[in-house]
């Protein structure tokens, strides 16, 4: 019955009119702007609760209430933006109907039951999320405790479920199976044919850790901002604490994300060779240029956090000579990923250059010399946190001093790995050098997976140099945390378009066309203009919820009197 009442909709739809129109700004500009603020509340609402309850458990079975405190805190900014993430949604689903009526009915009609589950979904997750929030204080202790978690955990569950439902449709958009046509009836269209898509799981892994660097980011700047108006020590003391985990957070999964991107971008390229091409080569080949300088004041603004933070550790000091060495590496990755194969010159340039591409940079310009830099520019900020976690301990294990040789060896080894394969690939072809990145990978998460095991082993039963000295960080350290929240949520909006306009002029890649007058792809600086606004909109709406939430409830910090004083470590 629901394909029927889905079926008639669409040939309604179909007999009355395709499109909409909006004033001043036009159709796609209104769902643009919906859809990319509603995904970035999404991100942040899916990311938080995360590591919300991983502090939770630290707090229950380490006895450590300030991590309690924190979880708490965490969850307290959800409830707003919870709300923001379902008004925004409301308002893409009532313009989708009211803008693309004929395309929203194609994809109610694919998609139908999938979305009465998607709908049913958020009244579970909103019970979850006001029962964990509220009943914090009232299940605080013994099994009510370890309830009270496992709501948490429900509520990951509920937002991943969530998540997962609502990728199953973009990336049906993107890359639809192949038997399926413009001829093909939609309400005959098996669902779970259509949600396991050959994108569907690359891009499940890839929101699933964007979310958490998202997640992470937004909860530093809050607590840059809670640090900045502080008004005694032991409140500043406890949002440089928070800034870190939450910085912590998402360069760790940072680390990790271009894997993820890695995998995507191999998938578009075996679904369809020539979306691939026009993603990496066509005209969006600039967008990735951009994309490089904005991941790569990620990489510095996240190390130089760090390395100020080295500041508030006694014994820290040793490492300070190695930071102009971790820096160089940064910066010169950067300018090697930053630079375009082909260059933009007038008629006399392109003569002296003797064509489009630069006799020197111009070998910079390819993959190979990209994914070097940008696996050397992870080790690099790998070893940045080895020795910020190593400030303030000194080791005592017997076997300390080969362990870390051992260690040494791994990153000379893991960076020779990625040297060799990317030199290798300037003398292989295309489709050969495409899999060496599988390998630079591979050594990469081989070598910070192998170092933290020994690295943890190494620490036990280690001698503090001294305590962490948590609040004594100058202003521009947190700062650094506002780059990376901004810089961020730009690249999410940035990805997006990249994702969504490689279909060009169809609304289901090859199946559905778009005959309106928005149906080409547009410029990088149009784009740029439309991605700036969805930004100053969201960090706008984050700035009001940081405002309640400084309202609904004063500082969270734990004094040293409270949860037995213990000091935070890593």
């Amino acid at each position: 019955m629901a394909d029927g009442l889905f079926f008639l909709t669409a040939a309604a739809a179909d007999s009355v009119r395709a499109y909409g129109e909006f004033p001043i700004i036009g159709a796609r500009a209104a769902v643009w702007i919906a859809a990319e603020v509603h995904l970035m509340f999404a991100a942040f609402v899916l990311g938080v609760p995360m590591f919300a309850v991983v502090a939770e458990a630290i707090g229950i079975f380490g006895k450590e209430a300030r991590y309690d405190r924190l979880a708490k805190e965490f969850t307290r900014l959800l409830l707003v933006a919870y709300s923001a993430t379902a008004i925004w949604g409301a308002i893409l689903v009532f313009f989708l109907a009211t803008l693309y009526p004929r395309f929203w009915a194609y994809l109610t009609a694919v998609f139908a039951a999938s979305m009465w589950v998607y709908a049913g979904l958020f009244f579970f997750e909103s019970f979850t999320l006001y029962l964990y929030y509220y009943g914090w204080d009232r299940w605080k202790y013994g099994r009510a405790k370890l309830v009270h978690w496992t709501l948490g955990i429900l509520l990951n569950v509920w937002g991943t479920i969530v998540m997962l439902i609502a990728n199953s449709w973009l990336t049906y958009m993107m890359t639809p199976p192949r038997d399926i046509t413009s001829t093909t009836d939609p309400s005959s269209i098996k669902l779970w044919h259509a949600i396991a898509n050959a994108t569907w799981m690359p891009i499940n892994v890839h929101r699933l850790i964007a979310n958490v660097v998202f997640g992470g980011a937004i909860v530093a700047a809050y607590a840059s901002y809670r640090f900045l108006a502080a008004q005694n020590d032991e409140e500043r003391a406890h949002y440089d604490w928070m800034g870190y985990v939450g910085n912590f957070i998402a360069i760790s999964a940072l680390i990790v994300l271009p894997f993820a991107g890695y995998w995507l971008g191999r998938e578009v390229y075996q679904y369809d060779q020539s979306m691939g091409i026009t993603m990496m080569g066509g005209f969006m080949s600039w967008l990735w240029v951009i994309q490089a300088f904005l991941i790569a004041v990620l990489f510095l603004a996240g190390n130089y956090y760090l390395w100020i933070g080295m500041g508030r550790i006694p014994g820290a000091e040793r490492f300070r000579p190695y930071i102009k060495y971790l820096l160089t590496v940064l910066v010169l990755g950067a300018i090697v990923w930053g630079t375009p194969h082909t260059m933009i010159a007038d008629s006399k340039e392109l003569a002296a250059m003797g064509g489009s591409h630069h006799p020197l940079l111009g070998a910079l310009g390819v993959m190979s010399a990209k994914n070097t830099a940008v696996n050397l520019m992870i080790l690099t900020t790998f070893l940045s946190f080895l020795m910020y976690r190593r400030g303030n301990k000194e080791l005592v294990v017997p076997w300390a001093e080969t362990g870390t040789r051992i260690q040494t060896a791994m990153f000379v080894i893991a960076a020779g790995i990625v040297l060799f394969y990317g030199i290798r690939g300037y003398f292989v072809e295309a489709i050969v050098r495409i899999g060496f990145s599988v390998y630079q990978v591979l050594a990469v998460l081989s070598c910070i997976l192998f170092v933290t095991v020994i690295d943890v082993l190494m620490a036990r039963g280690a001698k503090s140099v001294g305590e962490i000295q948590w609040g004594k960080m100058p202003p521009r350290s947190q700062y650094a945390l506002f780059i990376l929240a901004v810089t961020f949520t730009w690249l999410m909006g940035l990805m997006g378009f990249a994702r969504s306009g490689i279909r060009q002029y169809w609304h289901v890649w090859q199946v559905m066309e778009d005959t309106s007058k928005y149906a080409a792809t547009p410029a990088l600086g149009y784009a740029s203009q439309m991605i700036s606004l969805c930004v100053l909109i969201f960090l706008g709406l984050v700035a009001f919820v940081f405002w309640l939430g400084g309202l609904a409830e004063k500082s969270t910090f734990v004094s040293s009197g409270e949860g037995g004083g213990r000091h935070v470590g890593h």
